[in-house]
């Protein structure tokens, strides 16, 4: 590696994105590391992640369909807080319209414990699953992404604004990760192949 001048991408410095300590009322974990959904729209997992900036951070939430890899909804924030979230379940309850029975799964983040999102839930009549306090295990699926984001893309920019890192972000989940990234898990195929080729009507 050293004479070829290959080197391993590095994890950079760790930023907490997960604030569990409050006393906004959790819920209980209904799928226990079970990553699997039999259809579509079944079972979505979402979580926060940070992207650094010369012009700060930038946070980024996703809501992701286990099913087929899908990231389904997401948003982009120079502010942590609820609305954060909201607007990234709203974009994907916009594109998805779920039926009544879909789990939803994240961590214990305050965002997560909000009551307009668990508002939002109630009224679809969705299940609201949170993740055991400190265990990155049980939302690994949605760690995983963000580490294939980071690799793929993150680690080798320097975004001189927060526009630049969203237009960039933009362009990798819906132009390259939804529609062309390849996932051994769904038979070498990308989500939105994978949902075409089993779920189209």
């Amino acid at each position: 590696m050293r004479i070829n001048g290959i080197h391993s991408k590095r994890r950079r410095k760790f930023k907490l994105t997960t604030h569990s300590r409050h006393k906004r009322p959790v819920a209980s974990n209904l799928i226990k590391r079970d990553f699997t959904a039999p259809k579509p729209n079944r079972l979505w997992t979402s979580d926060i992640t940070y992207i650094r900036t010369q012009e700060g951070w930038l946070y980024l939430a996703v809501f992701l369909d286990v099913c087929s890899r899908r990231i389904v909804g997401w948003s982009m924030s120079q502010r942590i807080n609820d609305d954060l979230i909201i607007n990234a379940f709203k974009q994907a309850w916009l594109h998805r319209r779920p039926l009544p029975g879909l789990i939803v799964h994240s961590d214990r983040g305050s965002q997560y414990c909000s009551r307009c999102f668990k508002d939002l839930l109630y009224t679809n009549r969705y299940r609201q699953s949170m993740s055991s306090t400190g265990s990155c295990y049980d939302n690994a699926i949605t760690e995983s992404f963000f580490a294939t984001l980071k690799t793929e893309l993150i680690y080798d920019e320097h975004y001189q604004t927060r526009n630049e890192a969203r237009r960039s972000i933009f362009k990798y989940i819906e132009m390259f990760y939804n529609r062309r990234r390849i996932h051994s898990a769904l038979g070498g195929l990308s989500p939105d192949q994978y949902e075409n080729v089993n779920f189209a009507a």
